[in-house]
């Protein structure tokens, strides 16, 4: 547990324009100048991304991830982005199978998984979403609907490239209605995906790989979440549009 690096991200889903982006970066930058030992992603619109790799200037501190792409190189795919176009722009992360892309956009573990393939190919690192809805948990099946979309959209990942792929827990009832995950539930979750990650390679891998909460994680409940020993880091949605909001998370998983 101790040799994973913290990792804190943040989901603009389609918010902020090109002038918003500089404007957040300048502030941001400014909160987060002295913390150190974590890793920072931000994940603007489209739009946005190509000026925020400009802005950032190679940064090894404040690495950008794009929202979404498809897995074809190239071709007749009106309104898609391919890997080779990501590169292009410095991209290091790609977020895959966000739950609005599967709820909203219909998306299946057989074609996040086929997402996944094609970004270890391309060197991109995957931020691989999954999580149960509100129904699936009264159900009391949240467990089985984690293993079997990680078991899906991890189809034929070996234990090399899975050291490559961030696991994000998000619970569906929990990403922006301002109800989080309680720790226990939270951590209790974190330590069935990583289990189903042992199964699917082994304890030893399963170790390395971190595992993001994702869920309306906001200053106030970031620390708390993220002390728990299988809880690496956060994928934050609304609470990432606020450049000081989201340095607070970030300290809470760094070092100042």
């Amino acid at each position: 547990m101790g040799t994973r690096r913290k990792i804190i991200a943040a989901n603009w889903k389609m918010n902020q324009t090109i002038a918003e982006t500089e404007s957040f970066l300048n502030d941001f930058r400014l909160e987060v100048e002295d913390v150190s030992g974590v890793d920072i992603i931000i994940a603007p619109p489209f739009t946005a991304l190509a000026k925020l790799s400009e802005l950032l200037g190679g940064s090894q501190k404040i690495r950008t991830a794009a929202q979404n792409f498809y897995y074809e190189k190239s071709g007749a795919f009106t309104g898609e982005i391919s890997a080779t176009m990501l590169r292009e722009l410095y991209v290091k992360y790609v977020i895959l199978g966000h739950s609005e892309r599967r709820s909203l956009f219909g998306e299946t573990d057989a074609l996040i998984n086929k997402k996944v393939h094609a970004a270890l190919e391309s060197e991109l690192k995957p931020i691989l979403c999954i999580g149960e809805t509100l129904a699936e948990r009264e159900a009391g099946r949240e467990k089985e609907i984690i293993a079997t979309q990680l078991r899906g959209s991890l189809a034929g990942i070996s234990a090399e490239q899975l050291l490559e792929v961030v696991i994000a827990y998000e619970p569906v009832w929990a990403i922006g209605t301002g109800v989080t995950a309680s720790t226990a539930q939270a951590q209790d979750a974190h330590a069935h995906v990583r289990a189903v990650l042992a199964e699917l390679t082994d304890a030893a891998t399963a170790d390395k790989v971190r595992i993001q909460y994702g869920g309306s994680v906001k200053p106030n409940n970031a620390a708390e979440l993220l002390a728990q020993p299988d809880i690496d880091g956060a994928l934050v949605g609304g609470a990432s549009l606020d450049p000081r909001s989201f340095a607070e998370i970030v300290k809470a998983g760094g070092r100042d």
